[in-house]
């Protein structure tokens, strides 16, 4: 199901709890969401749909990828970037790493460990802060 965008910096900006297996359905309609918003948006977060819990959508090089409690554990070649948001106006600047390590899980609650480079790891870096409450 699309769900309205939620644009309070002061909701935006509480830490996100931990995702556990119920909360699958809010995963979808995140997806949804994200899809729905997709010629201007490439990642989400739950607490942009009105959901403070520890989940991310995001294209991942032309495919949708769902991460359940991500944490970025290694990161590495720091750099400036401007980004802009569905949830707030504006473009911003900040600090981004070119390549991350990730540890999620997946649909099935497995935990993962990944790396992405480029583009998709400063989208990854931008959700992730959702999560943590961190508006650029």
């Amino acid at each position: 199901m699309i769900r309205e965008i939620i644009h309070d910096p002061v909701f935006l900006g509480q830490k996100s709890t931990s995702a556990t297996p119920e909360d699958l359905e809010v995963a979808k309609d995140l997806l949804d969401t994200l899809k729905h918003h997709a010629e201007g948006c490439v990642g989400m977060a739950a607490n942009m749909i009105g959901v403070s819990k520890r989940i991310i959508v995001f294209d991942n090089e032309g495919s949708y990828m769902v991460m359940f409690n991500p944490e970025i554990v290694k990161s590495s070649q720091i750099y400036d970037a401007e980004e802009g948001c569905l949830s707030l106006s504006g473009i911003r600047k900040t600090k981004r790493f070119h390549s991350i390590k990730v540890q999620y899980q997946n649909e099935l609650f497995q935990t993962r460990l990944k790396t992405f480079t480029g583009w998709t790891a400063q989208i990854i870096q931008h959700e992730i802060d959702h999560c943590n409450g961190i508006l650029i």
